[in-house]
């Protein structure tokens, strides 16, 4: 179900006067306000069709009353709180005591910036509704490819995006030297580039074959964690220690989804092997 405080003029929780007002003025955030669009879906939909700079707004499945500002950077997408109170919203440093002036802030692009120190000016704002041909196509051959399964074998599956990017010092193989890389996270893939401009990847670092990632102290630098792999450690630096926990804790949730699907194939397989006994 849709915010009833953005999603129309019968708001119960703001003024009926204010909210029509707003909408009708501003047209917003109705046309970019995505109700309970889930963060993969808005991750997936903001790197397939969206452009750096581009947003949505959208509920949080926290609680009520907050929500969550989805927005494209370069490479990833990065989730923001929009916080309504009962009488005002709260988004960043600022606080705004209608909705109208919460949405003339984003017509005069906002630039923000995270831990990472990427800074992102917010100026398309993505909408709800996108026109698309009617067009579908007609079914010519139409066969089974297997027999004797069911719907318990149906079992739904997709890669989470679960995007990162950032700055981080890393160590080097051979050469222990430390030089700054821009790092992109995208599906199970760390990428590391000379610098956020540089068009091709220094390396690709596959995380189904990472087996750990864990705070490390043993560089005698601080923010530092590392990433293990069979035939080597990547040793990382961040420049704060919260940016440094933000990377650990979306590798690690990255393994963990990892395994979680591993450990489903095998068990379907297992199962299947045990029908056909």
């Amino acid at each position: 179900m849709d915010s009833p405080v953005l999603a129309g003029a019968t708001s119960s929780l703001f003024p009926l006067t204010e909210t029509a007002r707003g909408m009708r003025q501003c047209g917003c955030p109705q046309r970019w306000y995505h109700g309970n669009l889930t963060r993969h879906a808005a991750e997936a939909l903001l790197l397939s069709n969206g452009c750096d700079g581009s947003y949505l707004l959208r509920d949080s499945n926290e609680r009520i009353g907050l929500y969550s500002l989805s927005v494209r950077a370069k490479d990833s997408v990065k989730h923001f709180h929009v916080e309504y109170t009962g009488y005002s919203f709260k988004f960043g440093f600022n606080e705004f005591s209608s909705l109208k002036d919460f949405v003339k802030h984003f017509a005069n692009q906002p630039l923000i910036g995270s831990e990472t120190g990427t800074l992102i000016v917010l100026k398309h704002p993505y909408p709800r509704k996108v026109e698309e041909p009617s067009i579908y196509e007609s079914v010519r051959v139409h066969t089974a490819m297997q027999t004797g399964r069911t719907e318990s074998d149906l079992v739904p599956s997709a890669p989470s995006l679960g995007t990162k990017e950032g700055y981080l010092t890393k160590q080097g193989g051979l050469v222990k030297t430390w030089k700054t890389r821009w790092f992109t996270l995208h599906r199970n893939e760390l990428k590391y580039f000379k610098d956020q401009m540089s068009p091709e990847p220094i390396r690709i670092l596959d995380l189904t074959e990472c087996s750990a990632v864990q705070f490390d102290y043993s560089q005698e630098r601080v923010n530092c964690f590392c990433l293990v792999f069979p035939f080597r450690t990547f040793y990382l630096c961040a420049k704060t220690g919260v940016e440094a926990d933000e990377w650990i804790k979306i590798l690690r949730w990255k393994l963990s989804q990892i395994r979680k699907q591993l450990d489903q194939r095998e068990g379907t397989i297992r199962s299947r092997s045990f029908i056909f006994k």
